[in-house]
């Protein structure tokens, strides 16, 4: 597979606005896919953010394989990350982000009040990579529609300030990919879920991916969604018979187009796709 490479010039830009930015915020909020916890975080924005106070929020937290979600969680925490899962669209967000911004400046807060100030509101930025669901964390947060909600990738594309309440005020930013992925495996999980454009991968290297995966670690979904699926089959077997049985003749690209929005859909059910054995392996 070729080296995936996507770095549209308002990203560019927004990534130079982050740098500029970082002076006006008190932390930085890192917003990632609960499914994707560390193939969604953009690596040339935590080289930017450096050791400005991080509240790192795992969102879609209902789409995601619960039980990898608190390994994940602990995994952060124990690195000194403050770490918090959501889904953003639910009602309970806005207390949830909020405690866990006063949580993570609670330090500097006490030494501001010490020194006699009061410092009422918290301003943060948030960054993340497309379709990471910052428009709709933004709208929530805010209280009403303000930030463009959409279901593909790079529809934000300016920044703007919003305020949440008195105790926290927010700067969006556009959905930052870094220019290129040199581990194609990263370029296949983005490409599941949504994250990148759906015309910078084949489709059936992509099916054929999410199929292993599932296979592999979530089996019974499978079986659950096509019943007569034979798993002791390879992938491409798999496509060619599914593709039989659903009546598609031998037009496999409308199966890999059933299968990645199956998946992107929750059809196949909650999944992660990193998993923290996997990383710790490949760092021995």
């Amino acid at each position: 597979m070729a080296t995936i490479q996507w770095f549209p010039g308002h990203m560019s830009k927004a990534r130079r606005q982050v740098q500029e930015n970082l002076k006006f915020v008190d932390f930085v909020t890192i917003l990632v896919d609960a499914r994707l916890p560390l193939s969604s975080q953009n690596p040339m924005l935590t080289k930017i953010v450096g050791d400005k106070p991080k509240l790192l929020i795992l969102n879609k937290a209902d789409l995601a394989d619960k039980a990898q979600t608190k390994e994940w969680r602990h995994y952060f925490e124990k690195q000194g990350i403050t770490t918090l899962a959501i889904n953003s669209k639910e009602q309970a967000t806005v207390k949830k982000v909020t405690e866990a911004a006063k949580s993570l400046m609670a330090d500097k807060l006490h030494k501001l009040q010490e020194r006699g100030i009061k410092k009422e509101t918290l301003r943060t930025m948030i960054i993340g990579i497309p379709n990471a669901g910052k428009s709709t964390l933004m709208n929530r947060l805010a209280g009403k529609k303000i930030a463009v909600v959409g279901n593909k990738p790079g529809v934000t594309k300016g920044q703007q300030w919003l305020k949440s309440n008195k105790e926290l005020e927010i700067l969006d930013t556009p959905g930052i990919l870094w220019p290129k992925f040199e581990d194609q495996l990263v370029g296949l999980k983005l490409a599941l879920t949504g994250a990148i454009k759906d015309n910078l991968l084949p489709l059936d290297e992509v099916t054929i991916f999410g199929l292993n995966y599932f296979k592999e670690h979530y089996p019974e979904r499978l079986i659950q969604r096509f019943k007569q699926v034979n798993l002791e089959t390879e992938a491409p077997e798999i496509i060619m018979d599914l593709t039989r049985k659903l009546g598609f003749r031998d037009d496999y690209d409308r199966f890999y187009q059933l299968f990645i929005k199956d998946v992107r859909d929750g059809k196949l059910g909650y999944y992660t796709l990193d998993r923290i054995g996997d990383f710790n392996k490949d760092d021995n």
